[in-house]
């Protein structure tokens, strides 16, 4: 029923290390979000000549003061193309499930106050689904022999969705 084991104690010139991982420390700071586009992302151009989409998600869960919202800011880094085409073309209110890298900054406000804040840079970003009004938008423009609508012509799973 009990095994007895012995152990042997290791020379004190002996040293232990274990490595957990051998990734720098700044790429373990991921988020997984599932919440809803605060607006439609916009394109912002950097000093070094190269675009930025930003947009905003909002997360809301309860609490035993109600229902609260927590706002993440992101950045995405995706080149031009159909992919950028499709995130710029979302409308507000869309969910969508977002895996991004995060990093805490702080700064000081113009009331001179130290304010910290949570940014986020994509990775992926999966649309779950449109906001209801788009949908019906769509169904009445396929309805009426129209195209998608939206300004893009959508992907399959936007068509999906917008069918169902």
């Amino acid at each position: 029923m009990f095994v007895r084991r012995t152990f042997t104690q290791l020379p004190s010139s002996t040293t232990l290390t274990r490595t957990f991982s051998t990734t720098s420390p700044t790429q373990l700071a991921r988020m997984q979000l599932i919440g809803r586009l605060a607006a439609q992302p916009e394109l912002t151009p950097t000093s070094t000549g190269r675009d930025i989409v930003r947009y905003a998600i909002g997360t809301t869960h309860r609490t035993s003061r109600g229902e609260e919202t927590s706002w993440f800011r992101v950045a995405s880094f995706v080149d031009e193309g159909a992919r950028r085409d499709l995130v710029l073309g979302l409308p507000k209110g869309t969910l969508v499930y977002l895996e991004g890298d995060a990093k805490l900054s702080t700064y000081t406000d113009a009331d001179s106050k130290k304010q910290s804040r949570l940014d986020l840079v994509e990775r992926t970003l999966d649309v779950l689904s449109l906001p209801q009004a788009e949908i019906e938008a769509r169904r009445a423009a396929k309805a009426a022999g129209g195209g998608g609508g939206g300004g893009y012509s959508g992907s399959e799973q936007d068509q999906a969705i917008a069918s169902a």
